[in-house]
């Protein structure tokens, strides 16, 4: 005899199962919270749906998040999660993860949406319907639970410990917190990299609603040489682990080892407050510098890809950056040319049709 299994949907910003079931997840992190998800919609508009096999009634089991991504410019689609490194599927049984991923591509097919893609960053068994994205990440984590001396010695002695000795010798002055202050140092050189990778910043709305959401759990952390910025990073705080999000300098000011000094505080006070784990995100697999500066802090690398479901079956026919790759390198010229006021307007306009 068959047994068919219902799956619901709900919405995890009302849903407070959802965020007791992420606690308690052993996959549940800081890209599944509840906080996470209201900036996201508050910021970009996207509107957060779990799938789940269990009833109403019940405290949830399992659940997969995604949030809609509706756009006249790069069409609809489902993604879990949209701006998020990594967002595994929160189940502990195989067998129940196949009618959650039958019903999404069934609400993907009954909305005529282009894909719904997931991200995870733990191998999950998804059926052949799925597509491996061209790209490939690299993901990094350092294990916290040595002690704060033996960390310092695994750290690559010519390049990390040593820019971190130099940015104390120069009296680099570092500050953390949340103010309006922080933010707009932060800000300054988070639009000076950006313009540096030809691309514009994520609106300044976004930083605020993250800090509004997490308060206490997101730290921006910036370097000063005397009065002017020249590193900055912004954290994230959630159950054991410690998340780097974002990092931004003064390429004029890097050999003062602004930035190494702040991800050696960052390590220490995460620590102090016992957690376990510094998640250091992603990479683009191409991105051999980043790759190389992560490993230089003794983490962990993993191989991460993202997937796609096509209801068409023809992923080729919907892929916007292979068939537009001289427009984006067009686009990217332009960003790296234009006026402060006219990069964030883009990044105004343009991250909510991105996700």
């Amino acid at each position: 005899m068959i047994s068919i299994v219902l799956i619901n949907k709900i919405n995890p910003l009302q849903d407070r199962r959802w965020a007791r079931l992420i606690a308690r997840h052993p996959l549940g992190s800081v890209f599944h919270s509840v906080e996470w998800l209201r900036a996201l919609q508050q910021t970009y508009g996207y509107n957060p749906l779990v799938f789940t096999s269990s009833p109403s009634t019940d405290e949830l089991a399992d659940g997969i998040v995604s949030s809609s991504v509706c756009s006249w410019i790069t069409g609809n689609r489902l993604v879990s999660l949209p701006f998020s490194d990594h967002c595994d599927p929160l189940t502990d049984d195989s067998h129940g993860l196949t009618p959650m991923i039958d019903a999404i591509q069934a609400y993907v097919r009954n909305k005529r949406w282009r894909y719904f893609e997931v991200r995870p960053l733990n191998p999950v068994a998804f059926s052949s319907s799925f597509s491996k994205l061209r790209e490939t990440y690299i993901h990094h984590q350092l294990d916290l639970t040595p002690s704060a001396s033996a960390l310092f010695k695994q750290f690559h002695k010519d390049s990390t410990q040593r820019k971190i000795r130099r940015a104390e010798r120069e009296d680099i002055l570092c500050k953390e917190g949340r103010s309006e202050s922080l933010l707009e140092s932060f800000y300054k050189l988070f639009l000076i990299t950006r313009r540096r990778h030809h691309i514009p910043p994520q609106p300044l709305q976004w930083f605020r609603n993250l800090i509004a959401g997490f308060k206490d759990a997101l730290q921006i952390r910036v370097a000063f040489k005397g009065a002017q910025a020249i590193a900055a990073i912004l954290t994230l705080q959630y159950k054991n682990t410690l998340t780097y999000k974002y990092g931004c300098s003064d390429p004029h000011m890097n050999n003062l080892g602004g930035t190494h000094l702040l991800f050696w505080n960052a390590i220490q006070a995460a620590k102090s407050q016992g957690m376990t784990c510094f998640d250091l995100g992603r990479s683009e697999v191409d991105n051999t510098g980043l790759i190389t500066f992560k490993d230089r802090w003794g983490a962990s690398r993993k191989e991460m890809s993202y997937l796609r479901y096509y209801p068409g079956g023809n992923s080729n026919s919907l892929d916007i950056t292979s068939k537009n790759d001289w427009k984006l390198r067009l686009a990217k010229q332009i960003f790296a040319r234009s006026p402060d006021t006219i990069l964030r307007a883009a990044g105004n306009l343009l991250y909510r049709h991105i996700g």
